[in-house]
């Protein structure tokens, strides 16, 4: 899924004059090791974020000097440096949400042995700030930072389902645009999950992100205005349908209220 916007505009349609467009492109390179993963060359990078190469190189030069990306000589390629994992670590350990719900989901994920998180929107992915996992060798094995897609996990759909319809719209906008043939697929999928909040508590994805997962998902919303989603799942073989929706799926809404009880 290709996750790079437009340039902001302001209320007349123009070009944001205060929207630095450089540093927006060296974030958009950044975020593209996010999406691919491993070691990249510059000619991926120009793929993935659809910047010309010249830009690209000035991008990576400039990014090594600062410490955000390595280059390897021996395979002539680009990955993530300390510069990045210092800026990811003081995110986390300043997330106080995260320091809160840790017990309650660590409490669930012990109880019913399956993978429980606590993950956070960053453009059109949820990325895991917390994860639990119980004594199953087998549970879904979801890392710290690891992504989801916003569409079709039930960790985006929860928190799709958590937004005011302004910025819920905002979102399908950018789903649609970046879908393509895939849009009516998701379209139906996020249609029948807000169906299922505003019916259960909670959304659900059964096989849709992966074919072997199923999951639920519960949006947290903090008194500040931030929209969190919980989610757990596993393998279809460990967790299935009927038990994700009628025993994990109102576990992880009261899972949510106890979180919200201490006034997050």
């Amino acid at each position: 899924m290709n996750e790079i916007f437009d340039l902001p505009r302001d209320k007349n349609g123009e070009k944001d004059r205060k929207f630095v467009e450089a540093l927006a492109r060296g974030l958009d390179v950044l975020r593209a090791f996010g999406q691919q993963g491993g070691v990249l060359s510059n000619q991926d990078l120009a793929r993935i974020t659809g910047l010309p190469k010249p830009t690209i190189s000035r991008m990576t030069y400039t990014l090594t000097k600062l410490g955000y990306l390595a280059y390897s000589r021996h395979l002539e390629k680009y990955q993530l440096d300390a510069g990045v994992l210092a800026l990811g670590y003081a995110y986390t350990s300043n997330l106080h949400v995260r320091q809160i719900a840790k017990p309650f989901i660590e409490r669930l994920a012990n109880r019913v042995n399956i993978s429980v998180g606590l993950t956070i929107r960053e453009r059109l992915s949820m990325i895991y700030v917390e994860n639990c996992r119980g004594d199953e060798t087998q549970a879904l094995r979801m890392e710290v930072g690891s992504r989801l897609p916003i569409a079709t996990s039930a960790a985006g759909r929860a928190f799709i389902a958590g937004l005011q319809e302004p910025e819920r719209n905002h979102i399908l906008s950018d789903l649609e645009r970046v879908g393509g043939e895939r849009w009516p697929a998701w379209k139906e999928g996020i249609d029948r999950a807000l169906e299922e909040f505003e019916d259960k508590g909670f959304c659900s994805s059964l096989g849709e992100w992966d074919k072997t997962i199923n999951a639920v998902g519960v949006p947290l919303q903090l008194q500040d205005g931030r929209v969190l989603a919980l989610n757990c799942g596993g393998p279809n073989y460990l967790l299935s349908a009927e038990d994700a929706l009628q025993s994990l799926g109102p576990q992880l809404v009261q899972v949510a209220k106890d979180i919200l009880s201490t006034g997050v």
